[in-house]
């Protein structure tokens, strides 16, 4: 299990999701327009310099595992840590959100716009087309929504769960995680998820689905000057 997840953004940026990065051998990342994340092939000495080429100045992107000084050229621009948890229960017995939208790159407005309010983590337009996303909607707005990120071996993440606030406390949220979960665990992976330390609600919530905790690791939000 260490192997894949405790490098798992270099191993899904080289793997299953190459075709929606860029980098070289050492650095990559996620094109524009998706999640903007960074991987390194050892990120205890992240290769920085490697991927200068494929950023623009300014632009943001989240590290995981690096604790070092901060490379040349490079700003750091906030700091915590962060759980890694895996799925460690039985495949949930029914589809508990059968109701729920599959959504789609018409959605992606939508979710981008839910994500920017809720702040779940690095989100971009063209996240969701990186696994399968379902959500809520009131109307022709978007109010909950959850769906799959990072990928390698048999590990699937789960990733984007939020509620829009004026319809938090409905259990939509729950629901949507556990039709993933039983989607990829009848799939033959193991779901995981990352979480903020700080994020204590979160943490209790995922405890409770089914998720034990993994690891604690560094994360960093990071720019180029």
């Amino acid at each position: 299990m260490s192997n894949l997840l405790d490098n798992i953004t270099w191993r899904t940026l080289i793997g299953p999701h190459a075709c929606f990065a860029s980098g070289t051998d050492t650095a990559r990342r996620y094109g524009p327009g998706f999640s903007p994340i960074v991987g390194f092939a050892d990120p205890l000495t992240p290769d920085f310099a490697a991927l200068t080429a494929y950023c623009a100045p300014g632009e943001r992107f989240y590290t995981d595992g690096w604790p070092g000084a901060c490379p040349a050229g490079w700003n750091i621009d906030a700091e915590s840590t962060m759980f890694k948890m895996v799925w460690d229960a039985e495949i949930p017995a029914q589809d508990e959100a059968a109701d729920a939208v599959r959504l789609s790159q018409e959605h992606a407005p939508r979710a981008l716009e839910l994500a920017e309010l809720t702040n779940p983590g690095p989100f971009g337009i063209r996240t969701i087309e990186l696994g399968e996303y379902f959500g809520y909607f009131a109307g022709d707005r978007l109010i909950a929504m959850a769906g799959e990120r990072m990928t390698a071996g048999s590990f699937r993440e789960i990733s984007g769960v939020c509620t829009h606030p004026d319809f938090r406390g409905r259990g939509m949220a729950r629901r949507l995680m556990l039709k993933l979960i039983r989607r990829e665990r009848e799939r033959g992976e193991t779901p995981f998820l990352h979480v903020m330390r700080d994020n204590s609600g979160a943490r209790d919530l995922y405890a409770s689905l089914g998720f034990r905790e993994y690891r604690e690791t560094v994360v960093r939000v990071v720019s180029l000057c």
